[in-house]
Formats: structure tokens, sequence, C-alpha cells
């Protein structure tokens, strides 16, 4: 069953209401109620990795509230104003988890798809997994998280095209669930939330992937199928690396002509190890920020791939690594103060018009007609689906940590809380403190083209695995997957 949270304040709290919505005006993603354009400052939030997410046993990343207050008051410490959330179970209860992290000042961007089968494109053969109940699924995410405040974007698609093999049939697929994405947003939400593509950053497909993604079917800029935003998985600035080097100067060449945000939806090489995180500085600096919106760094917790931040153990404590203070102290050589608080420019890009010409990879598709919505589905995109899950900020009576954290001298951080920021007010680097150390003895630790690589994930880790779904006849368009 689907949950409609209504909790009861206790001694006196209120509903906090830290952050404003953001809306995309142009290439740029802007403050609704200050006019400044915004950067991503973003943690990949995904904790077990796949396994995080157990419908069976009703688990996801944002289920458990005293492990979102843990999390939300070290990524506060840290400076992260958004998180990435890649599994989420629409059935669950999201309430408090989203309160906590719009409380700290951070947005979440989430996808609408999961590794399980049926709940996700397949790259394979996508017309067998574009069906009515998979669709349902997706809406049923947007309804979940549409009324938080926080939600800044939802991924209709997360790496489905990694080679030219790959891009031979997905690309109208992958359009025509954003489409659909964005007509339920639109028909059923009570403000226009973003709908795009995390990419790989595969060169040989990257450029081709982002134009058929942001241009324009007839020339019409509103054709619903087209991207509100784009963003890509890039891990080519490896150690202590350069602007040039890393090629992160391809990239900003290549999308400077973007008509929608783009922006790093996971970054962060870990090779060599530990990590120095020195591409902070050159992302949130003048040779980018006119372009890029940001990122998001891949990932939060330690996994079996080794790009976490954070060993989450499971009795809910935590050992700091090394690569979070490093990463800290990096966030902290740049003055966001600066850097949120430009206004944006209102400039509006012209989004290239849908034709083949525009596609220039041998074998990469370039037929921009699209397929119809399956059967039953127009009429949910119209009508809603039924049931639907209910979001909602409540209130939060205590934002103390109970959990035990140390650092990765085995110190233990004590007074750990998340703090409630103000009305309108994003989480910065260097400005959130909420707990001080004290001496403890505990344990301490630490493709193709591709510039080198799109992200760590593909098969194993947090981001939508690619498995061809599975058509059940039972899959009806009333039913919402539970």
């Amino acid at each position: 069953m689907f949950f409609n949270s209504a909790l009861v304040a206790l001694g006196g709290a209120t509903l906090a209401a830290a952050v404003n919505p953001l809306e995309v005006q142009g290439n740029q993603f802007v403050d609704s109620k200050t006019g400044n354009a915004f950067q991503i400052v973003g943690m990949a939030y995904q904790i077990g990795g796949s396994a995080g997410y157990d419908p069976s046993h009703g688990k996801d990343p944002l289920s458990n509230a005293d492990i979102c207050k843990r999390d939300a008051a070290l990524m506060q410490e840290l400076g992260a104003n958004s998180i990435r959330v890649y599994n989420l179970d629409p059935n669950l209860n999201h309430d408090e988890c989203a309160s906590i992290f719009n409380a700290a000042g951070m947005y979440m961007i989430i996808d609408v798809n999961s590794p399980l089968v049926g709940e996700s494109l397949g790259s394979d053969k996508p017309w067998e997994s574009y069906y009515t109940a998979y669709l349902n699924r997706t809406f049923a995410i947007v309804e979940a998280f549409k009324s938080y405040p926080n939600t800044l974007a939802f991924f209709s698609g997360n790496e489905v095209i990694q080679s030219v093999d790959s891009a031979k049939f997905v690309p109208p697929y992958v359009r025509a669930v954003t489409r659909d994405l964005k007509n339920y947003v639109k028909n059923h939400a009570d403000r226009a939330i973003p709908v795009g593509y995390s990419a790989a950053d595969v060169r040989s497909v990257l450029e081709d992937t982002w134009n058929y993604f942001q241009c324009a079917i007839d020339g019409d800029e509103n054709d619903m199928s087209r991207a509100d935003i784009f963003a890509l998985n890039s891990y080519s600035w490896c150690g202590d690396s350069s602007f040039e080097e890393s090629g992160y100067n391809t990239l900003v060449d290549l999308f400077k002509t973007s008509s929608v945000p783009v922006f790093y939806s996971e970054f962060g090489c870990n090779t060599p190890s530990p990590r120095v995180f020195t591409e902070i500085e050159t992302i949130y600096s003048d040779k980018m920020t006119g372009v890029f919106s940001g990122g998001v760094v891949y990932e939060y917790a330690q996994e079996a791939n080794n790009y976490g931040l954070a060993e989450c153990n499971d009795d809910g404590t935590v050992n700091l690594l090394s690569d979070f203070a490093t990463l800290q102290s990096q966030y902290k050589k740049v003055d966001f103060s600066k850097v949120q608080n430009v206004k944006a420019t209102g400039a509006k890009v012209t989004a290239p018009e849908c034709k083949a010409s525009l596609i220039k990879e041998d074998g990469f598709n370039n037929n921009f007609t699209l397929p119809v919505p399956p059967p039953g589905a127009q009429e949910l995109i119209d009508d809603g689906i039924s049931p639907k899950p209910v979001g909602q900020i409540v209130e939060i009576t205590d934002y103390t940590v109970n959990h035990v954290v140390k650092n990765a001298d085995g110190t233990t951080l004590s007074n750990l809380a998340v703090k409630p920021l103000s009305e309108g007010e994003i989480n910065t680097p260097g400005t959130t403190s909420s707990s001080s150390s004290t001496s403890s003895s505990g344990s301490s630790d630490s493709t193709e083209n591709a510039a080198p690589t799109s992200g760590p994930q593909g098969a194993l880790s947090a981001a939508v695995m690619i498995i061809p779904a599975i058509v059940a006849l039972s899959m009806t368009a009333g039913f919402t997957l539970i």
C-alpha cells in the first residue's frame, strides 16, 4: 500500500522549508525566489548499492529517518547541497528523509528507474520494456516526490546508451519516456520539475546523445519529448590533473552552446587512491560555471568498487574515510558565497532542430519519430495513476544523530546533528558546523572512446542496471508496481 504521512508535531516543532524550488531558465538552474543561478554541489547517495533498494523488505535509501539524519548531518559538514538517489520504492514513505534533507538545505535528484526486471528500459530491445506497467512505476516515483520543494529533477534514464550498438534503437525510447514523464509532471504536479537524462561520458556517442535529447522536433522548443536537463557521468579527471589534461576543456567547448542545463551527474575518479579531488576548484571556477552547473561526487557510502567517502556499517555506525576530509578541504578552497550569488543571465539558447544531419556518428539512431505511449498509458498520463503515493514535508522534532561516527584517525565525532537552515537557505561548504571531535579509541579505514570511462557502476552499483524487462501479462494499465 501507499502511505500518506500525517505526523503530529511535538514540542512546538515547526515545518522546515529551507530551500526554494529551482527552475530551469535557458541553460541554468535558477532559484525561483532569488533569481540566482544555482550550482550543484552534490553527492551520490545509495547505501548498499543496488542491494540498498529492497522492496521485498521495505527498504530503500530514503526510508530510514535515523540513517538519513546521520548522513544529512555529515553531508552538511562536508558542504553538499544536493543528493542524487538512484533506486527508490514509491510504495515506501519518504516524508521524514525528504524533510530532513530539506531542512539541511539539500535538494534531491531522483532516478525513476531501478535495477529490477520491469523497472527500467533495456538497451538491447527497448520496445520489450516500454510498456504501461513500467511507465506506471515511473509515474509513481513522480507522485511520491513531486510535492517536496527540494525535489530538483528526475532522470528518465542512466547510461542506457553506452556505445554505438546501444544507440541503434534506444534513443527514441528514452526520449519517449522523457516525454511521458514531462506530460505526467505537467498534468499532476503543482510546479514544473525538470526531467532529463544521465549519460555515460563515452566520447564516440556523447555529442550525438546530447543533441538527440536537447533538440526540438519540428523546431518546437515546447516539444514535451525534449529533455529539460542533460548530465554526464564522467571520470576523466584522475589524480592531480588539469583542465586540459582531463579533457574538461573539450567538454566545455562541446556544451557551450547547450540550450539546457548541463552538469556532472557523477564524477570522482578513484585512481590513484587516495583521491585528491583537485577538480573541485576547476568545476566551480569561471572556466566552467558559465557552461556547467556543478556536479555530483560519486559516492557517499563505500561499496566494493571503492568510491566511497564513508563506511556505513550494518549497526548504523560510520567510519569516515580520508577521502571525506580531502573533499571537504577542497570545497573550502572555493568561495561559494560568490559562486551561488550570481544572477541568472536569463539568456535563452535556441535548441537545434531535430533532423538526421544533427547526428554525426554512423550507426547512431537519427530517427525522431517516437513510439506512441503503449495501450492504457495515455489514460494514466491524463488521469493519474491509482492508487498514488503522497509525499509531504513533515515536522522533525529531533535532529540529533544517535549513531557513532568516527573520523579516519579514529576520533569520535560528538554532538553530531542536522542544523536546520533558514527559509531559502542552501547548505554551503564551510558554513555549517554541527559537531566537534573528541579522542576515542576506534578503528579507522580508509569503454569505448571514453574519457577514461563513464561511471564505475554499469552493472554493479547504485545506478540503473540495464536489464531487459519481461512483459508480464498480469501487468495491466491500472496497476501500480508494489
